[in-house]
């Protein structure tokens, strides 16, 4: 029997013990952003250091930070073979708005053959696959390929702000040949995608004042600067009817596509029109010069995520709004650098900035894109470990989305990075009804057994 046939037994035999594992992890509303779970933060921790002690993996520990705690363990008995270290994170998104819930976000159900629950796909399904995988392992050839460690951290919906500094402290810890990442998703149902590129992150929040307090719009309007309207044009002034960025330097360190990615993007025969029932939109819109998955992967943008400001209860109310304020989100790519963005922005705000009023501008999360060659022997092997799985060539795509760590860990540990994610844009990560696949996540635990195999064949010499 071969190990993939060994697995596949094993995972279909204990799939309902699993998934009620499954279901206990979810079941902690570990939101790493709202103060008020913090205790939830920590027993996600505890029940992560539980399960990988279970497994009889060792020194298994959780490291408190001035923030959230980060769990680690090892199991380094594979004698002359590599050594991967797998990361996830086991915080959550908060669930607003809770009436646009199905089911309980914090009560997992499945529905049609998904696992609906927040963190189902992102990433607490994706962090208890890993586990399950190395379970496997041990129970159908009573050992591991390959070494492992595991670091899973409890602010990467936060922007990671701990983890750096606990990496570069860790350092010879943490030492690996490879990290394996299991945050991101296919390419599309049925066809699995390995992620050689991530989009980075800076955001900026824009506060406008004028007057010392909201005024009669009978009395003052016309007279007086109105908020809002100085925020409108300072947002108008970001972009030209095309959505490309009017931030004067903003693309000056953009790397340029290679005509091999390009060919590569091509080929993956992108159904736009697919996308647009998807979203429920009747055209696309963006950056003339560049199709879809260009504008999504591998170009730089500007989002206003959020705009506030004046009365918007029922009815109406005639004042001129006295503050009004937005919030501001860039993805960045390769070789885009956040301080440099957020100075460009802070130097363009203030051009565009209307008589009458004052601005702040604060700063938010921030995260370096990243990328590596996608010929890289690690990333083509596990490719091939997708496609004997799948039983389909594996896309190699970048992902619009950030990961703000994995800059991090190529940086402090130099290290390749591997993202091998069963997920699927259309799951709701980060809204309600979030929701796992669950033929990917039985899929995920064959791909990620076969995929230390692989690597133990590979010469790191």
């Amino acid at each position: 029997m071969s190990h993939l046939q060994a697995l596949d037994q094993y995972f279909s035999n204990n799939r309902e013990k699993h998934l009620n594992e499954l279901f206990e992890f979810l079941r902690i509303p570990s939101i790493s952003s709202l103060s008020e779970h913090k205790e939830d933060i920590q027993k996600g921790a505890n029940w992560l250091a539980d399960a990988l002690t279970k497994l009889k993996i060792e020194n298994v520990t959780v490291d408190q930070t001035s923030g959230h705690p980060v769990v680690y363990g090892e199991w380094l008995h594979a004698e002359g073979k590599p050594t991967i270290l797998f990361y996830g994170h086991y915080d959550v998104q908060p669930v607003d708005p809770l009436n646009l819930w199905e089911s309980e976000p914090f009560n997992p159900e499945i529905r049609d053959n998904k696992l609906f629950a927040r963190g189902a796909s992102d990433d607490k399904g994706q962090v208890f696959m890993h586990l399950k995988m190395i379970e496997a392992l041990f129970a159908t050839e009573g050992t591991l390929p390959v070494n492992v460690k595991f670091i899973y951290e409890g602010e990467e919906e936060i922007g990671s702000p701990n983890l750096p500094a606990y990496v570069e402290a860790n350092k010879e810890k943490l030492k690996a040949d490879l990290i394996v990442i299991s945050d991101t998703g296919l390419y599309a149902p049925g066809k699995p995608a390995v992620c050689y590129g991530l989009r980075g992150l800076t955001g900026v929040q824009i506060d406008v004042r004028g007057a010392k307090g909201d005024l009669h719009s009978g009395l003052y309007g016309g007279g007086v600067q109105n908020a809002i309207h100085a925020l409108a044009d300072i947002v108008t002034s970001f972009h030209d009817e095309h959505g490309t960025i009017q931030v004067e330097g903003f693309y000056d360190q953009v790397r340029p596509l290679s005509d091999e990615e390009r060919k590569a993007y091509r080929d993956l025969n992108f159904d736009e029109e697919a996308l647009k029932e998807e979203v429920g939109v009747k055209e696309l819109f963006g950056e003339k010069g560049y199709s879809y998955l260009e504008q999504t992967w591998a170009r730089p943008t500007l989002e206003v995520n959020g705009i506030f400001g004046g009365f918007s209860g029922e009815g109406i109310k005639t004042v001129l709004p006295a503050e009004a304020g937005a919030k501001i989100t860039c993805r960045l790519v390769p070789d885009q650098e956040p301080n440099e963005i957020v100075a460009l922005l802070r130097k363009h705000i203030e051009k565009h900035k209307p008589a009458g009023v004052e601005v702040k501008v604060s700063e938010f999360d921030k995260g370096a894109p990243w990328i590596t060659p996608f010929d890289h022997p690690l990333i083509q092997a596990a490719g091939k470990s997708y496609e004997r799985v799948y039983n389909v060539p594996t896309a190699f795509t970048r992902g619009g989305g950030s990961i703000p760590i994995v800059a991090a860990f190529d940086e402090i540990l130099q290290l390749p990075v591997v993202l091998m994610g069963f997920g699927l844009n259309s799951e709701n990560f980060h809204a309600p009804n979030e929701h796992f696949h669950l033929e990917n996540f039985d899929k995920g635990l064959r791909v990620l057994g076969d995929y230390l195999h692989e690597v133990a064949t590979l010469n790191f010499k």
